[in-house]
Parts: C-alpha cells; structure tokens; sequence
C-alpha cells in the first residue's frame, strides 16, 4: 500500500495547470522518444493513435504532421486547449482531437480504437503502481490486436531518484512534482498482456534525467 494522501495526489493536476501557463514549457521541438516512437509507429503501419499525458502537444504535431490522426489526453484543461490551438495554427486541426482526462479512471474510449498508445513520462507521474497497472490494463483493451503501447518512464538511475521527499513506493517529491521511478523488474511488471519489443535508456534534459524507453506489443 501506498503512504501518500489523495490530497497530495490531487494537488499535481494544479501544479501542472499553472506549469501549464507558460507557453512551450518543454519546449517547442519535439522530444528525442517521440520521434524513435514514431520511427517504430510508421514501421507497424499505425494510422490512429491514442496519446496520454500529451502536455502542450510537442510529440502530438509531430505524429499529426506526419499524418497520423492522434486522440491526445492530458489532466491539465491548459494542455489541451494549448495543443488544439497550436494543431489549428499549424494546419493539422484535421488530424488532432484533445480530451482533458484522469487516467485513474477508465479510458473513454471503446475497444478496440487505437493501433497504438504513446506516453512521454505519464506512467512516473503521482500514480500508484495498482493504478498504472489498471491503466495499461485499459490501454490494452483500448488497443486493436497487435497494438502498441509506447512509453518512457525515469529510472533508478536518475540523479532525482532517492532525493526529496519520499512519497512512498518508489516516489520522491522534488520541487513540488512527484515522480514515480522504476527498475527493469518493475517495467516487467506493466507487461502480462504484453510482449516486451524493446527497453532503450537515454538521458533528456539539464541533470540529465535518466530514462528508459519501452516498446511493447499487445499479445493477440
């Protein structure tokens, strides 16, 4: 069980919506794993993709520009609102939808909708390991047969992991952001109705962070 207050996990979606207020807050370019995931989308042949935890929409232009129709979703209202607007001044209004969404609750979407779900980061955002596992277990039924599910999470190797306050399992608040950090084993863990592709490290941003990157399939 986990030691964290619900109130503490509820206060990261106002974190996130004044992080939110700042336009390009991570930037404008798109992210070094959302450009490998789309290398890996456009080898499977995905055409409709679900992305969750898609922030001001760096990756989300990305796929859209490269013709993938993307059903973005985010907690921030901000978030979405910014990447709908940023898909409409950048011409791909056609290619993008935005839901604001908690991904502690069922995904909204029928079975089977998506050739393939992104995610850069939501799975070590303030969530319990019970609750990311009922989400890929939502992914999975929301994925069509053979489906991928692509995310990124930060690892033990990471300057931040074991700093700041430690919010049980293996999360740590730093700066007011709760990071939920992982080991091989426990990305093991996400896979029982998935076959494991591929699990890549790489470091993103000033500290580095220290990532990894994991491609899994869905088994049919």
């Amino acid at each position: 069980m986990n030691d964290i207050p619900n109130n503490v996990l509820n206060s990261q979606q106002e974190i996130w919506e004044e992080t939110f207020l700042e336009p390009e807050a991570f930037g404008e370019s798109p992210s070094y794993p959302g450009r490998k995931s789309l290398e890996i989308m456009k080898r499977s042949g995905v055409s409709v993709m679900l992305e969750l935890g898609a922030g001001q929409g760096r990756d989300t232009i990305l796929f859209a520009q490269d013709g993938l129709k993307v059903m973005a979703g985010d907690y921030s209202q901000r978030g979405i609102e910014a990447i709908l607007e940023k898909a409409k001044k950048l011409h791909v209004a056609d290619k993008v939808c935005g839901k604001c969404l908690d991904v502690r609750k069922p995904l909204p979407f029928e079975d089977e909708t998506f050739d393939a779900c992104y995610s850069h980061m939501l799975f070590c955002m303030a969530l319990e390991m019970s609750e990311i596992e009922s989400l890929v277990k939502e992914i999975g039924r929301v994925l069509k047969p053979n489906g991928l599910c692509l995310f990124t999470v930060r690892n033990t190797s990471d300057p931040h992991f074991g700093a700041g306050i430690h919010r049980g399992e293996d999360m740590y608040e730093v700066n007011g952001f709760i990071v939920q950090f992982y080991d091989r084993e426990k990305v093991e863990r996400l896979a029982v109705d998935f076959e494991i592709l591929s699990v890549e490290e790489f470091q993103e941003g000033k500290l580095p962070r220290s990532l990894y990157l994991v491609t899994m399939r869905k088994k049919s």
